[in-house]
Protein backbone atom coordinates (compact mmCIF):
# COMPACT_ATOMS: atom_id res chain seq x y z
CA UNK A 1 0.00 0.00 0.00
CA UNK A 2 1.36 3.35 -0.73
CA UNK A 3 1.78 5.96 1.75
CA UNK A 4 1.57 9.52 2.29
CA UNK A 5 3.34 12.25 3.14
CA UNK A 6 3.38 16.07 2.72
CA UNK A 7 7.20 18.55 2.32
CA UNK A 8 6.80 21.65 3.98
CA UNK A 9 9.19 24.45 4.14
CA UNK A 10 11.79 23.78 7.52
CA UNK A 11 14.90 25.25 8.48
CA UNK A 12 17.96 22.55 7.90
CA UNK A 13 17.00 20.50 10.65
CA UNK A 14 15.53 17.32 10.90
CA UNK A 15 12.38 16.59 10.42
CA UNK A 16 10.40 15.09 13.89
CA UNK A 17 8.88 11.55 13.64
CA UNK A 18 5.27 11.84 13.85
CA UNK A 19 2.95 9.09 12.75
CA UNK A 20 1.37 9.22 9.17
CA UNK A 21 -1.95 8.10 7.85
CA UNK A 22 -2.07 4.72 6.38
CA UNK A 23 -2.61 5.75 2.74
CA UNK A 24 -1.21 6.55 -0.37
CA UNK A 25 1.90 8.67 -0.13
CA UNK A 26 1.11 12.39 -1.83
CA UNK A 27 3.87 14.52 -2.06
CA UNK A 28 3.61 18.13 -3.14
CA UNK A 29 6.90 20.06 -4.70
CA UNK A 30 6.46 23.42 -3.38
CA UNK A 31 9.03 25.73 -1.81
CA UNK A 32 11.47 23.48 -0.82
CA UNK A 33 14.38 24.96 1.06
CA UNK A 34 17.84 25.32 -0.46
CA UNK A 35 19.12 22.74 1.93
CA UNK A 36 19.43 19.02 2.29
CA UNK A 37 16.38 17.16 5.11
CA UNK A 38 15.43 14.46 5.97
CA UNK A 39 11.82 12.38 5.90
CA UNK A 40 10.64 10.76 8.15
CA UNK A 41 12.47 7.81 9.05
CA UNK A 42 9.10 5.29 9.07
CA UNK A 43 9.41 5.39 5.31
CA UNK A 44 12.75 4.54 4.77
CA UNK A 45 14.50 8.19 5.64
CA UNK A 46 16.42 9.35 2.74
CA UNK A 47 17.51 12.94 1.99
CA UNK A 48 15.97 15.18 -0.62
CA UNK A 49 17.68 18.51 -1.96
CA UNK A 50 15.45 20.95 -3.91
CA UNK A 51 16.78 22.71 -7.14
CA UNK A 52 18.40 25.96 -6.59
CA UNK A 53 15.95 28.21 -8.77
CA UNK A 54 16.63 26.96 -11.70
CA UNK A 55 13.97 25.40 -14.66
CA UNK A 56 14.13 22.12 -15.12
CA UNK A 57 15.31 20.46 -18.25
CA UNK A 58 12.36 18.85 -19.22
CA UNK A 59 10.95 22.44 -19.25
CA UNK A 60 13.71 24.10 -20.62
CA UNK A 61 13.28 21.42 -23.64
CA UNK A 62 9.65 21.36 -23.93
CA UNK A 63 9.91 25.71 -23.81
CA UNK A 64 12.46 25.64 -26.15
CA UNK A 65 10.25 23.73 -28.72
CA UNK A 66 7.07 25.34 -28.46
CA UNK A 67 9.16 28.87 -29.31
CA UNK A 68 10.61 26.96 -31.89
CA UNK A 69 6.88 25.63 -33.52
CA UNK A 70 5.60 28.84 -32.63
CA UNK A 71 8.05 30.72 -34.90
CA UNK A 72 7.42 28.73 -37.56
CA UNK A 73 3.40 28.60 -37.10
CA UNK A 74 2.42 31.87 -36.19
CA UNK A 75 -1.58 31.98 -37.55
CA UNK A 76 -1.51 28.39 -35.36
CA UNK A 77 -4.80 28.09 -32.66
CA UNK A 78 -3.24 26.12 -29.80
CA UNK A 79 -5.29 24.35 -27.16
CA UNK A 80 -6.45 26.64 -23.80
CA UNK A 81 -3.43 27.39 -21.75
CA UNK A 82 -5.51 26.34 -18.22
CA UNK A 83 -7.99 23.73 -17.52
CA UNK A 84 -10.25 21.63 -15.19
CA UNK A 85 -8.17 18.63 -16.52
CA UNK A 86 -6.04 16.44 -14.02
CA UNK A 87 -3.83 14.70 -15.85
CA UNK A 88 -2.26 11.14 -14.31
CA UNK A 89 0.89 10.48 -15.73
CA UNK A 90 2.38 6.71 -15.49
CA UNK A 91 6.12 6.54 -15.97
CA UNK A 92 6.37 10.06 -15.86
CA UNK A 93 10.28 10.64 -15.32
CA UNK A 94 10.61 8.75 -18.34
CA UNK A 95 12.02 9.86 -21.61
CA UNK A 96 8.70 10.72 -23.26
CA UNK A 97 6.74 11.03 -19.37
CA UNK A 98 8.91 14.07 -18.18
CA UNK A 99 8.41 15.89 -21.85
CA UNK A 100 4.01 14.70 -21.22
CA UNK A 101 4.76 16.86 -17.48
CA UNK A 102 6.59 19.72 -18.75
CA UNK A 103 4.22 20.19 -21.56
CA UNK A 104 1.26 20.09 -19.07
CA UNK A 105 2.96 22.01 -16.91
CA UNK A 106 3.80 24.75 -19.48
CA UNK A 107 0.29 24.88 -20.51
CA UNK A 108 -1.08 24.76 -16.71
CA UNK A 109 -2.59 21.60 -16.89
CA UNK A 110 -2.91 19.94 -13.11
CA UNK A 111 -0.76 16.93 -13.29
CA UNK A 112 -0.53 13.82 -10.82
CA UNK A 113 2.31 11.75 -10.79
CA UNK A 114 2.62 8.21 -9.45
CA UNK A 115 6.76 7.55 -8.97
CA UNK A 116 8.57 4.63 -7.79
CA UNK A 117 11.18 7.72 -6.70
CA UNK A 118 9.11 10.76 -5.78
CA UNK A 119 12.10 12.44 -5.23
CA UNK A 120 12.69 12.25 -8.93
CA UNK A 121 10.36 14.65 -9.89
CA UNK A 122 12.01 17.82 -7.57
CA UNK A 123 15.06 16.74 -9.73
CA UNK A 124 13.39 17.06 -13.05
CA UNK A 125 10.50 19.25 -12.55
CA UNK A 126 12.11 21.85 -10.02
CA UNK A 127 9.76 23.75 -7.44
CA UNK A 128 6.28 23.38 -8.39
CA UNK A 129 3.22 24.26 -6.30
CA UNK A 130 0.97 21.26 -5.28
CA UNK A 131 -2.26 23.06 -7.21
CA UNK A 132 -0.14 22.36 -10.02
CA UNK A 133 1.44 18.85 -9.43
CA UNK A 134 1.01 16.20 -6.82
CA UNK A 135 2.97 13.26 -6.58
CA UNK A 136 2.07 9.84 -5.02
CA UNK A 137 4.40 7.12 -4.00
CA UNK A 138 3.89 3.71 -6.22
CA UNK A 139 4.41 1.22 -8.30
CA UNK A 140 2.21 -0.32 -11.26
CA UNK A 141 3.54 -3.75 -10.70
CA UNK A 142 2.39 -3.91 -7.22
CA UNK A 143 -1.06 -4.05 -7.27
CA UNK A 144 -1.12 -3.06 -3.61
CA UNK A 145 0.45 0.42 -4.27
CA UNK A 146 -2.65 1.42 -6.60
CA UNK A 147 -4.94 2.65 -3.83
CA UNK A 148 -8.63 3.79 -4.93
CA UNK A 149 -7.43 7.59 -3.52
CA UNK A 150 -4.53 8.32 -6.22
CA UNK A 151 -7.56 8.22 -9.06
CA UNK A 152 -9.79 10.67 -7.16
CA UNK A 153 -10.35 14.27 -8.87
CA UNK A 154 -8.58 12.38 -12.14
CA UNK A 155 -9.97 13.09 -15.76
CA UNK A 156 -7.39 11.76 -17.98
CA UNK A 157 -4.73 9.42 -17.92
CA UNK A 158 -1.40 8.98 -20.18
CA UNK A 159 0.37 5.82 -19.27
CA UNK A 160 4.13 5.99 -20.95
CA UNK A 161 5.75 3.42 -18.49
CA UNK A 162 8.67 0.82 -20.26
CA UNK A 163 12.03 -0.52 -20.19
CA UNK A 164 14.41 -1.73 -22.27
CA UNK A 165 13.83 -4.42 -25.04
CA UNK A 166 17.39 -6.59 -23.96
CA UNK A 167 18.65 -7.27 -20.97
CA UNK A 168 20.48 -4.24 -18.95
CA UNK A 169 20.96 -1.87 -16.26
CA UNK A 170 17.05 -1.14 -16.41
CA UNK A 171 15.77 -4.49 -15.67
CA UNK A 172 17.48 -4.58 -11.84
CA UNK A 173 14.49 -5.18 -9.25
CA UNK A 174 12.87 -7.23 -11.65
CA UNK A 175 11.89 -4.17 -13.99
CA UNK A 176 11.60 -6.56 -17.17
CA UNK A 177 9.23 -6.51 -19.86
CA UNK A 178 6.84 -8.89 -18.44
CA UNK A 179 6.76 -6.81 -15.16
CA UNK A 180 5.90 -3.55 -16.63
CA UNK A 181 4.67 -3.38 -19.52
CA UNK A 182 2.46 -6.43 -19.47
CA UNK A 183 1.69 -6.70 -15.40
CA UNK A 184 1.80 -2.89 -14.69
CA UNK A 185 -0.33 -1.73 -17.37
CA UNK A 186 -2.88 -4.67 -16.34
CA UNK A 187 -2.57 -3.63 -13.20
CA UNK A 188 -3.45 -0.35 -13.72
CA UNK A 189 -6.19 -0.86 -16.38
CA UNK A 190 -7.95 -3.17 -13.78
CA UNK A 191 -8.27 0.26 -10.79
CA UNK A 192 -8.93 2.88 -13.10
CA UNK A 193 -12.23 4.38 -12.76
CA UNK A 194 -14.92 3.99 -14.99
CA UNK A 195 -15.36 7.97 -15.36
CA UNK A 196 -12.06 8.70 -16.93
CA UNK A 197 -12.56 11.09 -20.26
CA UNK A 198 -9.52 9.39 -21.86
CA UNK A 199 -6.83 6.83 -21.41
CA UNK A 200 -3.85 7.30 -23.63
CA UNK A 201 -1.12 4.36 -23.64
CA UNK A 202 2.22 4.77 -25.28
CA UNK A 203 3.06 1.38 -26.77
CA UNK A 204 5.05 0.81 -29.79
CA UNK A 205 5.27 0.00 -33.43
CA UNK A 206 5.77 -3.52 -34.34
CA UNK A 207 4.01 -4.99 -31.65
CA UNK A 208 1.43 -7.06 -34.07
CA UNK A 209 4.12 -8.30 -36.02
CA UNK A 210 6.44 -9.97 -33.61
CA UNK A 211 7.25 -13.33 -34.99
CA UNK A 212 8.21 -11.83 -38.47
CA UNK A 213 11.48 -10.26 -39.23
CA UNK A 214 13.05 -7.64 -38.43
CA UNK A 215 10.56 -7.40 -35.15
CA UNK A 216 11.61 -11.05 -33.78
CA UNK A 217 14.88 -9.59 -33.35
CA UNK A 218 12.93 -6.54 -31.07
CA UNK A 219 10.87 -9.30 -29.47
CA UNK A 220 13.72 -11.89 -28.55
CA UNK A 221 12.98 -11.12 -24.54
CA UNK A 222 9.55 -10.65 -25.08
CA UNK A 223 9.12 -6.65 -25.07
CA UNK A 224 6.75 -5.98 -28.23
CA UNK A 225 4.49 -9.30 -27.06
CA UNK A 226 3.75 -7.53 -23.71
CA UNK A 227 2.89 -4.28 -25.39
CA UNK A 228 0.32 -6.21 -27.09
CA UNK A 229 -1.19 -7.50 -24.13
CA UNK A 230 -1.23 -4.46 -22.44
CA UNK A 231 -2.53 -2.92 -25.45
CA UNK A 232 -5.06 -5.37 -25.76
CA UNK A 233 -6.34 -5.45 -21.99
CA UNK A 234 -6.97 -1.52 -21.89
CA UNK A 235 -8.87 -1.86 -25.50
CA UNK A 236 -11.27 -4.85 -23.84
CA UNK A 237 -11.90 -2.85 -20.46
CA UNK A 238 -14.68 -0.57 -21.41
CA UNK A 239 -12.72 2.19 -20.56
CA UNK A 240 -12.59 5.11 -23.15
CA UNK A 241 -8.66 4.86 -25.13
CA UNK A 242 -6.24 6.05 -27.08
CA UNK A 243 -2.83 4.03 -28.04
CA UNK A 244 -0.18 6.19 -29.81
CA UNK A 245 2.80 3.74 -31.25
CA UNK A 246 5.70 5.49 -31.94
CA UNK A 247 8.74 4.29 -34.02
CA UNK A 248 12.44 4.20 -33.01
CA UNK A 249 12.55 7.46 -29.85
CA UNK A 250 15.27 9.88 -30.72
CA UNK A 251 16.17 13.15 -28.86
CA UNK A 252 16.24 13.02 -25.52
CA UNK A 253 15.84 11.85 -22.56
CA UNK A 254 16.72 15.53 -21.06
CA UNK A 255 17.93 14.42 -17.90
CA UNK A 256 21.25 15.92 -18.63
CA UNK A 257 22.59 18.60 -16.03
CA UNK A 258 24.25 20.90 -19.10
CA UNK A 259 21.40 23.50 -19.16
CA UNK A 260 23.24 25.00 -22.14
CA UNK A 261 22.56 21.59 -24.23
CA UNK A 262 18.93 21.61 -23.15
CA UNK A 263 18.25 25.09 -23.90
CA UNK A 264 19.05 24.06 -27.36
CA UNK A 265 16.91 20.84 -27.38
CA UNK A 266 14.48 20.70 -30.10
CA UNK A 267 13.11 18.12 -32.85
CA UNK A 268 15.37 19.88 -34.65
CA UNK A 269 13.95 19.65 -38.33
CA UNK A 270 12.28 16.57 -37.93
CA UNK A 271 9.25 18.42 -36.90
CA UNK A 272 6.51 17.19 -39.26
CA UNK A 273 4.46 14.34 -38.09
CA UNK A 274 3.36 10.80 -39.73
CA UNK A 275 0.64 9.14 -38.39
CA UNK A 276 -0.74 5.94 -39.63
CA UNK A 277 -2.45 2.56 -38.62
CA UNK A 278 -2.67 -1.05 -38.88
CA UNK A 279 0.94 -1.16 -37.42
CA UNK A 280 2.22 -0.08 -41.19
CA UNK A 281 4.80 2.71 -40.42
CA UNK A 282 8.21 2.35 -39.20
CA UNK A 283 10.75 4.99 -38.86
CA UNK A 284 11.93 7.42 -36.15
CA UNK A 285 10.13 9.78 -34.14
CA UNK A 286 11.08 12.53 -31.50
CA UNK A 287 10.30 12.54 -27.92
CA UNK A 288 9.06 15.84 -28.02
CA UNK A 289 6.13 14.69 -31.04
CA UNK A 290 5.47 11.48 -28.92
CA UNK A 291 4.40 14.02 -26.16
CA UNK A 292 2.51 16.21 -27.80
CA UNK A 293 0.82 13.62 -29.05
CA UNK A 294 -0.56 11.88 -25.94
CA UNK A 295 -1.29 15.67 -25.23
CA UNK A 296 -3.77 16.17 -28.09
CA UNK A 297 -5.30 13.30 -28.16
CA UNK A 298 -6.62 13.63 -24.82
CA UNK A 299 -9.14 15.95 -26.12
CA UNK A 300 -9.25 15.06 -30.27
CA UNK A 301 -12.86 13.43 -30.19
CA UNK A 302 -11.91 11.03 -33.32
CA UNK A 303 -8.95 9.38 -31.89
CA UNK A 304 -11.45 7.53 -29.04
CA UNK A 305 -10.98 3.76 -29.10
CA UNK A 306 -8.30 4.10 -31.76
CA UNK A 307 -4.74 3.08 -31.99
CA UNK A 308 -2.11 5.05 -34.14
CA UNK A 309 1.58 4.69 -35.20
CA UNK A 310 3.42 7.96 -34.97
CA UNK A 311 6.95 8.89 -37.09
CA UNK A 312 8.68 12.56 -37.13
CA UNK A 313 10.59 13.32 -40.38
CA UNK A 314 12.09 17.09 -41.47
CA UNK A 315 9.87 19.33 -42.36
CA UNK A 316 7.63 21.58 -40.16
CA UNK A 317 5.02 20.39 -37.89
CA UNK A 318 1.60 21.15 -36.09
CA UNK A 319 3.70 22.46 -32.99
CA UNK A 320 0.62 22.30 -30.45
CA UNK A 321 -2.25 23.51 -32.73
CA UNK A 322 -4.54 21.27 -31.92
CA UNK A 323 -6.59 21.73 -35.25
CA UNK A 324 -3.47 20.54 -37.40
CA UNK A 325 -3.23 17.66 -35.38
CA UNK A 326 -6.81 16.52 -35.78
CA UNK A 327 -6.55 16.58 -39.58
CA UNK A 328 -3.68 14.30 -39.08
CA UNK A 329 -5.29 11.76 -36.68
CA UNK A 330 -8.27 12.02 -39.24
CA UNK A 331 -6.04 11.88 -42.10
CA UNK A 332 -5.12 8.16 -40.60
CA UNK A 333 -8.00 7.32 -40.34
CA UNK A 334 -9.16 7.73 -43.94
CA UNK A 335 -6.32 6.23 -45.40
Amino acid sequence: MASRLSLISIPNLPTPARTFPKHPQQIPLFSLPPHSFHVNPSFNSRTISSSNGGSSPALHAVQEEVTTSSDSTSDSKTAPSSSSKVVLVIGGTGGVGQLVVASLLNRNIKARLLLRDPEKATTLFGEQDEEKLQVFKGDTRNADDLDPSIFEGVTHVICCTGTTAFPSKRWEGDNTPERVDWEGVRNLVSVLPSSLQRVVLVSSVGVTKFNELPWSIMNLFGVLKYKKMGEDILRNSGLSFTIIRPGRLTDGPYTSYDLNTLLKATAGQRRAVLIGQGDKLVGEVSRLVVAEACIQALDIECTEGKTFEVNSVEGEGPGSDQQKWRELFKAAQAQ
